[in-house]
């Protein structure tokens, strides 16, 4: 069983997809972001970083006690290996997904993270904030387009590449974009939207985040760490 540490963004969308791809059993344990759940003591143990999400495998491969994994792209490369699903076994397939992984980990989600705080949460609006981070988020959906012009997924056959890209273009609308600007990246969107797991993975989301969690507790909460927010 599979104990996935969750709250509903990008990068639990992620893991939850894998998860219903796979078909492994798994639970889900609510961490409320907006609410400051990512600062017990409990979940901790298991993310340093204070973020979602994080897993608890309690049947890991080898034997031994459950395996704890913290950052999204670590817990795909985790499930990917355990399950031998959703990652080539050859060395340049692997390569080639593993090159996708980290450029969504490294560059579309954090661009496109900052796009969202600077045009939507942060309590003055800065112009030049707000067209750095959306023309950068731009770039990389050209990037990513240009990449699927000639392949149905992003890397080979559906993998963890297309599952941590996904959600992070789902709210392409608040980040500035039009998806008729990328026809490429457009008909990959489509595809994977389509996908019986990626319905069911974010139809769960709505039965555990029923309420608006952006209030401005919530902001002060999620804007407003430094080291001391961690030093337990």
């Amino acid at each position: 069983m599979i104990e996935l540490h969750y709250w509903t963004t990008p990068n639990g969308h992620k893991v939850a997809i894998f998860l219903e791809e796979s078909r492994l059993p798994y639970r889900i344990v609510p961490v409320n972001i907006g609410a400051g759940d990512q600062f017990k003591p409990e979940f901790l143990r298991i993310s340093p970083n204070n973020r979602i999400p994080a897993i608890i495998d309690d049947e890991p491969a080898e034997a031994g006690p459950p395996v704890s994994v913290f950052e999204s792209g670590a817990i795909l490369l985790y499930l990917a290996e355990k399950t031998g699903k959703f990652i080539p076994r050859d060395l340049r397939g692997r390569v080639e997904v593993l090159e996708w992984l980290f450029w969504q980990m490294g560059g579309l989600g954090p661009m496109a993270g900052q796009n969202h705080h600077f045009s939507q949460y942060a309590p003055e609006k800065l112009p030049y904030a707000i067209a750095r981070y959306v023309n950068e988020t731009n770039r990389l959906y050209g990037v990513l387009n240009r990449r699927l012009a000639d392949r149905e997924y992003v890397a080979g056959d559906y993998s963890i590449a297309d599952m941590a890209c996904y959600p992070w273009i789902v709210p392409y609308e608040r980040q500035g974009q039009k998806l008729e600007d990328f026809p490429n990246l457009k008909r990959w969107f489509a595809a994977i939207a389509a996908r019986t797991a990626v319905k069911a993975a974010y139809e769960r989301a709505k039965n555990i985040n029923t309420q608006p969690t952006m209030s401005e507790d919530a902001k002060k909460i999620l804007f407003g760490q430094t080291a001391a927010t961690v030093k337990r």
